[in-house]
């Protein structure tokens, strides 16, 4: 059917939510505002679902989300010949509506479905996919996107997200459903009523954040010290558990966000709730600066993510990247183990393809091995699994991506800013025992390997016509590679989709042993490097620059340089 006739029929069916048939009222005869809303349907792939909230089958909505959820359960069907699945949500607009639309049409077909009370944070729905023995289970969150966004994020039996294949299955099972009328639905009361859906107890926080606490790398080292905290869970799900976690490992000065401590879907006081961002931190601060915090933890939305800023000896606060947090907590992590002597024979660090070379310097110092995967924190929760398949899940000690999301321990098979929390506050009151601030930790570590300045850039594409120019825009740059970069010659390219890398100068070509992904990576013989990739969960291609100096402003000028001569391919 064409956009207007799709349209036609939610006029008629879609009835049930007063929202949406407002809308859907609102746009009659804007064929644009038509075509924008029903020119394609939202893709599940191995992220979820994710998109604007509204009406139509490009949007988030109760009718997309059951259809979804029917796949998924003719999927489990097919495969497992039925289980549990858990699922919670953050704090973003519609999300408990969601779950429990979700959890209706699982208990609708023949599924056990655990659910919470209240909104948890990414990792607990990891946790609880294997604590309670499901083959799969839900998040409904959009991340750090605006308020206008809303998501849905599927894991399998391993706390995993959902792998390529899976995720096409599921798609493949959702493409056959009609969302209107095949899709299998059961009363909510009823289903509780029965225990088909059953609300989780306490008892499996308890037992989560127990895991979170043995994580801790030298214990007691906060009680006594006067480490001073302002925290801002950004209006989501990190409030209750981070606060935890600092409480109980003794960090005692905690000052919360008042403007940001409670859910709120709107983020009105920070649009754009992502703590990579410094308008998301604004707030915390102004805070900082009125009580003198020595840090500033900030988590987003769904709390798998965490950032920081350190206050330096002039009063003045220094923002950190996910880069720089991850690179001092590898060499806090595998410095302190080894000096007390647990770090395990062949440690292991895992990092995304576009993460910070440095930390491959500081495995190499502490003989560790270091194991690069795609972008996207499940390739790192597939190395865990094999590790633990290799009865070896002991070697991980630590893993990370650049933006924000860190992972120590394998009790979980996501990034955890709960625990990104108490390693980050250990590690700033472990330092500052020794008179050292984050600052001085930093700067230490670019002296001695050298100063790798990460900048990640981000062009936005919005809507189908923008659908189109990002795809135009990567055919060109992969057909037209640069021979140059910064004024550097390019001596390797690495295309992650042909899963060929090759070095220029030899011609030498060798494998890439990842999965296929629409990734281009170009490097200089400096070993200054462009990454280029569609980002998979926004519309917008994303251009991660690692540059090399022996301080930061001549590396910052190298960034800008490359920058530059990457920028005219998106022209």
């Amino acid at each position: 059917m064409d956009c207007n006739s799709i349209y036609k029929e939610w006029l008629e069916k879609a009835v049930e939510d007063p929202e949406l048939i407002r809308e859907l009222k609102e746009i009659e005869g804007d064929n644009d505002a038509v075509y924008d809303r029903f020119y394609t349907t939202l893709k599940f792939g191995t992220a979820g679902l994710r998109g604007v909230l509204g009406a139509g089958t490009n949007r988030m909505n109760i009718y997309v989300v059951r259809q979804a959820t029917q796949g998924l359960a003719d999927y489990i069907i097919k495969n497992f010949g039925g289980g549990a699945v858990a699922i919670t949500h953050d704090s973003r607009i519609n999300s408990s509506l969601f779950m429990n639309e979700a959890a209706r049409v699982l208990a609708a077909n023949g599924l056990k479905v655990y659910i919470t009370t209240e909104l948890q944070p990414t990792p607990v729905l990891s946790y609880m996919v294997r604590h309670l023995g499901c083959v799969a289970g839900i998040m409904v969150t959009a991340s750090h996107n605006p308020a206008k966004y809303n998501g849905y994020k599927v894991y399998g039996s391993d706390g995993c997200q959902m792998t390529d294949v899976a995720a096409g299955m599921v798609y493949d099972a959702i493409q056959s459903i009609d969302m209107f009328t095949g899709v299998k639905l059961c009363s909510f009361e009823d289903a509780i009523a029965s225990a088909d859906i059953e609300y989780v107890d306490d008892s499996v926080y308890d037992s989560y954040m127990a895991e979170v606490e043995k994580r801790q790398v030298n214990p007691g080292v906060c009680r006594d010290s006067d480490l001073k905290v302002v925290y801002t869970p950004l209006n989501g799900a990190g409030n209750k558990l981070v606060r935890r976690v600092l409480s109980d490992i003794g960090v005692s000065d905690v000052t919360v966000v008042k403007e940001q401590e409670m859910p709120d879907g709107n983020f009105t006081t920070c649009p754009f709730p992502n703590p990579e961002l410094s308008e998301a931190l604004e707030k915390g601060l102004e805070l900082c600066e009125k009580i003198g915090a020595d840090l500033l933890l900030a988590t987003d939305p769904d709390s798998d993510r965490v950032s920081i800023a350190v206050r330096r000896d002039d009063g003045t606060y220094r923002l950190y990247t996910g880069n720089e947090i991850g690179a001092m907590l590898t060499e806090y992590i595998l410095s302190s183990r080894k000096d007390l002597g647990n770090l395990p024979d062949k440690p292991v660090v895992v990092k995304t393809i576009v993460t910070t070379k440095i930390i491959k310097a500081i495995c190499d110092k502490y003989g560790c091995e270091m194991k690069d995967v795609l972008t996207g924190f499940k390739y790192i929760g597939e190395v865990i699994l094999g590790l633990e398949k290799n009865g070896e899940d002991d070697r991980y000690v630590f893993g990370f991506e650049e933006s924000c999301g860190y992972l120590s321990g394998t009790y979980v098979r996501d990034k955890d800013a709960v625990v990104a929390s108490q390693l980050i506050c250990e590690m700033a009151a472990f330092y500052k025992k020794q008179g050292k601030s984050l600052v001085d930790v930093i700067d230490g570590l670019y002296n001695e390997y050298g100063h790798y300045l990460n900048t990640t850039l981000n062009f936005y594409f919005e809507g189908a016509a923008g659908m189109d120019k990002m795809a135009k825009i990567l055919s060109n740059i992969r057909d037209n590679a640069p021979s140059e970069i910064a004024g550097e010659k390019v001596v390797s390219i690495a295309d992650y989709f042909t899963h060929e890398a090759k070095d220029l100068r030899t011609g030498a070509v060798e494998h890439i042993d990842l999965p296929a992904s629409n990734v281009l990576s170009y490097t200089t013989e400096s070993g200054h490097c462009a990454i280029v990739r569609p980002s998979g969960t926004e519309p917008k291609i994303k251009i991660y620059i690692t540059a090399i100096g022996k301080n930061f402003d001549e590396a910052n000028a190298i960034t800008e340089k490359i920058a530059a001569d990457m920028k005219g391919y998106l022209e």
